[in-house]
């Protein structure tokens, strides 16, 4: 066998065994690839696209980094002490220029690690700083406050916090029956303050109405004692018109008087 033949072999052999031990990796949209070599990471984040890589020594590991949604429920206390059990989602994505680091300290399954134990400590301290009918009455606030410790606590791990909802808070039986009785309590005082209030308008009216009344009366009356014919004008104003059928002796016929 010839040199060339036997040099042709090799060259066929290890053409076949790079093929058998090499790989291709596909890094889609959204994604980053984590390369590894006897299992040290090396390099950064690798950006979509198509890898080759010997599978003997090294791998590529891909990282989500799209905006996910965590949705989480757990108990927790109010300043006054009051259980709740909350649900609460949040929407988070790894910072795609970190994805190896995070592969290297933390792993692919971050999530369970860091994400999720930090959502829960956030929420049962912001629960703590309310007090239950201030925490239901500014829930929007609350809301804010957990979004903005959210994001301070993730962004040393690269994880950037995008948006947070309070899904449901539920109290116990008989602190909701409480507050009902409450709010009860509250709308009935309300409507009695209302009420007392539409007493004394209605009060004050019939003051002023009686004091107008009195005062046309004493107008009326000074008029009358300084004029005597509004007196018949008066009776004018109320006669209806019939003079009386019978007439008795010296009585008066009423409004005739006579023009000598």
């Amino acid at each position: 066998m010839t040199n060339f033949i036997k040099l042709s072999i090799g060259f066929i052999a290890l053409a076949v065994f790079v093929i058998a031990f090499a790989s291709v990796k596909q890094i889609d949209a959204g994604y980053r690839g984590v390369k590894t070599v006897w299992g040290k990471v090396v390099g950064d984040s690798l950006p979509e696209g198509l890898y080759f890589y010997n599978t003997i020594s090294s791998d590529i590991y891909p990282m989500d980094c799209r905006t996910r949604k965590a949705t989480l429920q757990t108990n927790a206390y109010t300043k006054d002490v009051q259980q709740s059990t909350v649900q609460v989602t949040v929407n988070y994505n790894l910072n795609p220029a970190y994805a190896h680091i995070m592969f290297q300290e933390v792993g692919q399954d971050y999530e369970q690690k860091i994400l999720y134990p930090k959502i829960i400590s956030v929420i049962k301290d912001t629960f703590g700083g309310w007090e239950a009918d201030k925490l239901i009455a500014n829930r929007e606030t609350a809301i804010q406050s957990i979004f903005e410790k959210l994001q301070a606590v993730m962004a040393p791990d690269h994880i950037d916090v995008t948006g947070v909802a309070l899904e449901n808070i539920d109290f116990s039986d008989q602190y909701e029956r409480a507050i009902e009785e409450k709010q009860i309590a509250t709308q009935n005082a309300i409507k009695a303050m209302n009420k007392t209030k539409q007493i004394e308008e209605e009060a004050k009216q019939k003051v002023l109405t009686a004091q107008a009344e009195a005062e046309s009366m004493r107008i009326r009356s000074q008029a009358i004692s300084q004029n005597q014919n509004l007196i018949q004008y008066e009776a004018v104003q109320r006669w209806d018109g019939k003079l009386p059928v019978n007439m008795y002796g010296s009585a008066p016929i009423p409004f005739i008087n006579a023009v000598k």
